[in-house]
Parts: structure tokens; C-alpha cells; sequence
């Protein structure tokens, strides 16, 4: 199961996500969200988990929970809509 975890301290890393979803089951992959151009934190990523029971409990035990002086935003990822791509006029 792929988590949204929303509302982030910029300066999480990757493994404390890791150590954090741990807790609760194996995590298959941790993966923070940054701006392509500045290359700075967006305060939210996601976590697979393989065991979705495991990810359920971490959902419910995480979301709205204080970490690292941020309430947390914890929920079960929606599947990513496609976009249309913006086109550029060159003139």
C-alpha cells in the first residue's frame, strides 16, 4: 500500500520517515517530495508499505500526530491523475 504523509517538517529526511512507518512494518521504499528547480523540501512524500494491515495500523496510529513540531497529514495515497501537458508558445 502507498501512504501520503502531508504536512512535514522541511527538514525530515527519508530515513526518519523510515525509522518512523518502521515501527509499524516493514517499508518497502520512503520517498520525499522536492521542487525540481530549487531542489528544496515540499513537506510531504510517500511510504509503501507491503502489508497492508501494517499500513492501516500506521495510518491510524500516525495521522494527526505531532512530529518533529508538525501535525502530520497521514492517509492512504490516491492514484496519481494524469495531467495534460502545458504546451509553450514560442514566438
Amino acid at each position: 500500500m502507498q501512504i501520503y504523509v502531508g504536512n512535514m517538517n522541511y527538514r525530515t529526511s527519508e530515513d526518519e520517515i523510515n525509522n518512523l512507518f518502521s515501527q509499524y512494518g516493514e517499508v518497502s521504499s520512503v520517498k520525499l517530495i522536492s521542487d525540481r528547480e530549487t531542489g528544496r523540501a515540499k513537506g510531504f512524500g510517500f511510504v509503501t508499505m507491503e502489508n497492508d494491515a501494517e499500513a492501516k495500523k500506521a495510518i491510524e496510529e500516525l495521522n494527526e500526530k505531532e512530529f518533529e513540531g508538525r501535525t502530520l497529514r497521514i492517509n492512504e495515497a490516491k492514484p496519481r491523475e494524469e495531467r495534460p501537458r502545458r504546451e509553450f508558445n514560442r514566438y
